[in-house]
C-alpha cells in the first residue's frame, strides 16, 4: 500500500465541491416528492448555502494565497541579501588578494 499523502489543489477542491452540489441538487429534484414550489423553495435555498460555502472556501484560499505570496517575497528579500553579501565578500577578497600580489 502506498503511504504517501494525498493533497488536493485549490481549484480540484472548488470544482469537487460544485460537482457534488450541482448532483446533490439533481438528485433531489429528481426524488423529491414535493409540489413545485415548494421544490423551488428548497433548490433557491440549498444554492444560496452553496453560494455562501463557495464564497468562504474562496476567502479561505485568498487568505492561504496572500500568506504563500508574502513568505516567497521574504524567502526572495532573504536571497538576495545573501546573494549581495556574497558578492561584496568575493569583491573584497579579490581586492585583497590583488593588494598582496601585486604590492
Amino acid at each position: 500500500m502506498d503511504n504517501r499523502e494525498t493533497q488536493c489543489s485549490g481549484p480540484a477542491v472548488v470544482l469537487a465541491f460544485l460537482g457534488g452540489a450541482v448532483a446533490g441538487a439533481v438528485a433531489g429534484l429528481l426524488l423529491a416528492p414535493k409540489p413545485g414550489e415548494e421544490t423551488r423553495r428548497t433548490v433557491k435555498r440549498y444554492a444560496k448555502r452553496a453560494e455562501e460555502e463557495v464564497l468562504k472556501k474562496a476567502k479561505e484560499a485568498r487568505v492561504a494565497l496572500d500568506e504563500t505570496i508574502e513568505r516567497g517575497e521574504h524567502f526572495v528579500a532573504e536571497k538576495t541579501a545573501d546573494v549581495e553579501a556574497a558578492i561584496k565578500a568575493g569583491g573584497e577578497s579579490i581586492k585583497e588578494k590583488m593588494d598582496t600580489c601585486c604590492s
